[in-house]
């Protein structure tokens, strides 16, 4: 066992990081196997796309939950490889709609059966996915009522040693 996982629950952010990484890089793999170019940093916009058909830049970046600037730069990569195509909204000229191209839904086609042989391999992984993903939507509802930041100011991140604040 390495120093990070002897830290317990205040490395985390570290193991799922590392967790993430580790997924995206045998995601490149299997998607590589099966003759697939594509980036795992791509799905949320692609994936989103196959179920929405047509939407803003905002609205993507809501449904994904990443920022507009994020998205922003996933989105000029997708349309540099033209998987995506914008134009403009014919009711507001300042917004963007985003749209598969043909090449965008073509690949799409290819990735399903790709996408259930990556369910099969993460479900095999481990038993308790469903507590996973239930504990993964868990904090992210927690920290969107108050933040890990919000909760330490109030345990005591003002205080030089938030144990003594506490009586500890």
């Amino acid at each position: 066992m390495n120093v990070i996982d002897e830290s317990g629950i205040l490395a985390i952010a570290t193991r799922l990081q590392r967790l993430s990484d580790l997924l995206r890089k045998d995601g490149v793999l299997i998607y590589k196997a099966n003759s697939i170019d594509f980036e795992p940093k791509w799905f949320p916009v692609i994936y989103t796309l196959h179920l929405r058909s047509v939407l803003s830049v905002v609205e993507i970046a809501n449904e994904i939950g990443y920022t507009h600037p994020s998205t922003i730069s996933l989105l000029k990569e997708l349309e540099k490889v033209k998987l995506i195509r914008s134009k403009k909204d014919k009711t507001d000229e300042r917004k963007r709609l985003i749209q598969l191209t043909p090449k965008g839904q073509e690949l799409i086609e290819q990735m399903k059966p790709v996408w259930e042989l990556m369910i099969a391999a993460l479900t095999e992984l481990t038993t308790t996915q469903n507590n996973l993903l239930l504990a993964i939507s868990e904090v992210e509802e927690q920290m969107k009522r108050l933040s890990m930041f919000e909760r330490a100011k109030r345990i005591g991140l003002t205080s030089p040693n938030p144990l003594q604040r506490r009586g500890l």
